[in-house]
């Protein structure tokens, strides 16, 4: 079979930023993280090996995973080949590190980030390489700073690997994490990439794996200092009621468009590991609106729209 360039470093790489997050995670909490390994059988529909890091109930996390996972396939599934038809039936190998986390106190948003490698293998032929992932946040109650911070903390990683990274893969994230069915943004974004691969001439796989880097390291300075600001705010049971409906657009995006979900269910990955990434618990309600006027209403009028929140300066500093 064609092999990969590289394979066992994009491997070591995960691996690593899977334990420094997790590490870092436990330290915010103060409860570990469960770790459940798991290997595929040789000779099945999906070979390879990953390592499923997750905590329930925590002090702060309510429910949060980090996942690492290896796989290889017979052929690529259709949200794998959606922008590359001409790779449609081809083997294929996987790797990346996924982690969403869902705090208890409201305040704190729920956060995602994804960085991963693709690789098509067609007999006989050198493997087609791609990069993806990105990083997204999704706030239950809008603060600006916070805002700010995660889109800076954004840029300031893609930079030294092109100006025009940072903008682009801004506006590809807020195109992707849109639900059409209800006309409105997941949250507020953050950055996202896919099917990225740079030419030879620009540096190629050892490029396009540098930048992947600067992403999944980027995340814990992105994130943590938010963390740190809202979990100490008190909340009572208006903002949880707000915080679990607001979950079912979660819900609902991860099951009706996320390219991962979809790739791991097609591609007969392990469910749970897939389907971590679901709030505990949520609510809908029939055709609701906050009140005019109140927090909950201006998520909704101030947040969950395109906004240039690496450039813009705060209108309310003390938040």
């Amino acid at each position: 079979m064609t092999t990969t360039p590289d394979t066992p470093a994009v491997r070591r790489y995960l691996l690593d930023l899977q334990q420094r997050i997790v590490a870092a995670l436990q330290d915010a909490d103060g409860q570990p993280f469960l770790s459940d390994g798991w290997e595929r059988e040789p000779g099945g529909r999906l070979e390879g090996d990953g390592l499923s890091r997750l905590i329930e109930g925590g002090a702060v996390f309510e429910r949060g995973g980090v996942n690492f996972s290896h796989v290889r396939g017979r052929v690529l599934p259709p949200s794998a080949t959606q922008h590359r038809p001409e790779l449609a039936g081809a083997p294929f190998e996987a790797m990346g590190v996924s982690l969403v986390l869902h705090p208890h106190n409201p305040f704190v948003p729920t956060v995602h980030m994804n960085v991963r490698m693709f690789a098509a293998l067609p007999a006989d032929a050198t493997a087609v390489v791609w990069f993806g992932g990105g990083m997204d946040l999704t706030p239950y109650y809008g603060f600006e700073r916070d805002a700010q911070h995660f889109h800076r903390s954004c840029e300031a990683a893609l930079q030294a690997h092109g100006e025009d990274l940072y903008p682009r893969f801004k506006s590809w994230c807020d195109e992707y994490f849109f639900l059409k069915h209800r006309n409105e943004p997941r949250g507020i974004g953050g950055i996202f990439f896919d099917d990225f691969s740079l030419p030879d001439g620009e540096g190629g796989f050892d490029a396009s794996f540098a930048m992947m880097r600067s992403v999944g390291d980027a995340f814990l300075g992105a994130y943590l200092p938010i963390l740190e600001r809202r979990q100490v705010l008190p909340y009572g049971e208006r903002e949880r009621d707000f915080q679990a409906y607001r979950r079912g657009r979660y819900v609902e995006f991860n099951l009706v468009f996320d390219r991962g979900t979809l790739f791991g269910l097609q591609s007969g990955g392990r469910t749970e590991s897939i389907l971590m990434s679901m709030p505990p618990l949520v609510k809908w309600r029939y055709d609701w609106k906050p009140e005019e006027g109140t927090q909950e209403a201006k998520l909704y009028s101030d947040f969950l729209r395109p906004r240039d929140w690496a450039h813009e300066q705060a209108t309310h500093l003390w938040l």
